[in-house]
């Protein structure tokens, strides 16, 4: 199907629905040079199919070596698995100095916007309807879609989450990216780090894998 252009029919679920009353920011990376590590963190949420309903799946991102600092799949669009997601980031990486996402309502919403401020992080939003604001971790999605969703029909959330966990792991530790001259994502971004402060000691890229905690929400899909 993949080779003949051809895709499922189906209604997907909108992961990007905005809610009325929720402040919306402007979008700070236009002309904006991303040069380093945490300089510039994004995140989506995107649906994963299963074989009956949907999960979702958040991951935050850096958006300069693409290295996926945490992720959460849930099976609600609340907010609460998006902040479980960037405190974990937050904790383990120290905050960014700019979060990027879409206009979505969990991004808009209080306890999501209150994080980032009471952790210093500027807050910057795409254009309504303009997903290329966002479009490395838009690239996440279709390569993790292609290369891992589609091949499955997970019956569990467990399944799921064992399955893009492993997925997530190879994406940071040993997909080669073109546009990071050839570095896997998470050996870019530690190297960047000691260049910045040469006096860091050097850590394990394989100890700061992602490892999200038990799904979000009920089990019952």
């Amino acid at each position: 199907m993949r080779l003949m252009s051809l895709m499922p029919i189906y209604q997907k679920p909108n992961t990007s629905k905005a809610a009325k009353g929720h402040k919306i920011y402007p979008y700070l990376l236009r002309g904006l040079r991303v040069s380093q590590p945490n300089q510039v963190w994004c995140s989506d949420i995107a649906y994963l199919p299963m074989r009956r309903g949907f999960l979702y799946l958040v991951a935050i991102m850096d958006w300069h070596t693409r290295k996926v600092l945490s992720w959460r799949i849930s099976n609600t669009l609340e907010a609460d698995f998006c902040v479980e997601a960037l405190k974990e980031a937050i904790n383990r990486f120290g905050p960014p100095q700019i979060m990027n996402t879409d206009q979505g309502c969990q991004f808009t919403s209080f306890v999501w916007t209150d994080r980032l401020k009471r952790s210093g992080i500027k807050i910057s939003m795409d254009g309504k309807g303009r997903f290329l604001d966002n479009i490395f971790v838009e690239r996440l999605w279709r390569s993790m879609k292609y290369e891992c969703v589609y091949l499955h029909a997970w019956e569990s959330g467990s399944q799921a989450r064992a399955g893009i966990k492993t997925w997530m792991e190879f994406y940071n530790h040993r997909r080669s990216h073109s546009s990071l001259g050839g570095k896997p994502p998470a050996v870019l971004y530690w190297r960047k780090l000691e260049a910045i402060n040469p006096d860091q000691r050097t850590k394990s890229v394989a100890q700061f894998t992602p490892e999200p905690v038990q799904l979000m929400g009920s089990s019952s899909i």
